[in-house]
């Protein structure tokens, strides 16, 4: 399996690109390859960064990088590609995954995303799993993808997947949209252990629980010193709790996926660059 995960639009909370990195550190993966910034990233607009190592002056540009190794228990591998999303000659960035995809033999790419939704943070954090193949929804337990319109590039990573006839999967995570700039260690659990389920493996989140417990509480914190923000959080958690109510009468969370899976799908259609 390919895990890919980049920063930037589909990256709210920074949860997929920190789910990445957990993973890739939790299952002490090895960094094996990088792709060359140079062709595909407008400087001006991505800039690199100053750094100061051991007193030496030295430049970071923006990476993509692979990481990969054997999961615990003979699980097999898997292999993690983190980045941050290139603005130039995508086919160009794609064909050099497409080198790694094919020299290690890779059949299911899942690519992970975030999106701000109206959730409240005191629930649990919804993940909803997308496919293209009806043979891989089936399998995996996701949702068929219809979305038609502006893409990203893990909607061309995963054209290139499907023409390639390999499996895919993507997987997003809701977000608060009233904490649009904070980092969702919830969220980002959430992709974690969804990932683990597919891959069938286990992975130890003691560290991402206590980050999550931290977290749900400064927002309870937060959100009590202030009148409109309580009133709108407590309309969602009872909008949430009527839902999955009804979900569970019919036996079927059908109506919730789907109903963020429109969500991810009106996201990205807002989304411009």
């Amino acid at each position: 399996m390919l895990i890919a995960a980049f920063e930037g639009w589909n990256d709210a909370g920074e949860a997929a690109s920190s789910a990445a990195s957990f993973m890739a550190e939790s299952w002490n993966l090895q960094r094996f390859a990088d792709i060359d910034p140079e062709d595909f990233y407008d400087f001006t607009v991505t800039r690199p960064e100053v750094r100061l190592v051991d007193d030496q002056r030295t430049i970071e540009w923006p990476r993509n990088e692979f990481f990969g190794g054997e999961l615990p228990y003979g699980a097999g591998s898997v292999v993690i590609l983190k980045g941050m999303e290139p603005q130039l000659h995508w086919r160009g960035f794609l064909d050099s995954v497409d080198e790694v995809i094919e020299q290690l033999g890779i059949t299911l790419v899942v690519t992970l995303g975030a999106l701000l939704s109206d959730v409240p943070h005191t629930r649990p954090t919804r993940v909803v799993g997308a496919g293209f193949d009806d043979a891989v929804v089936s399998r995996l337990g996701l949702t068929k993808s219809q979305y038609e319109g502006p893409t990203g590039i893990v909607g061309v990573l995963h054209t290139r997947a499907l023409e390639a006839q390999l499996d895919g999967a993507s997987l997003w995570a809701a977000v608060p949209t009233y904490v649009p700039g904070t980092h969702s260690p919830k969220a980002q659990l959430a992709l974690v252990q969804r990932c683990a389920d597919l891959l069938g493996v286990s992975v130890g989140v003691h560290d991402l629980e206590t980050s999550t417990a931290t977290y749900e509480r400064t927002l309870d914190d937060l959100v009590s010193e202030d009148e409109e923000t309580a009133a709108y959080v407590a309309e969602l958690e009872e909008y949430f709790d009527n839902e999955e109510f009804q979900a569970d009468v019919v036996d079927s969370s059908r109506g919730s996926v789907d109903e963020l899976m429109s969500q991810v799908e009106q996201y990205l259609r807002e989304q411009r660059g």
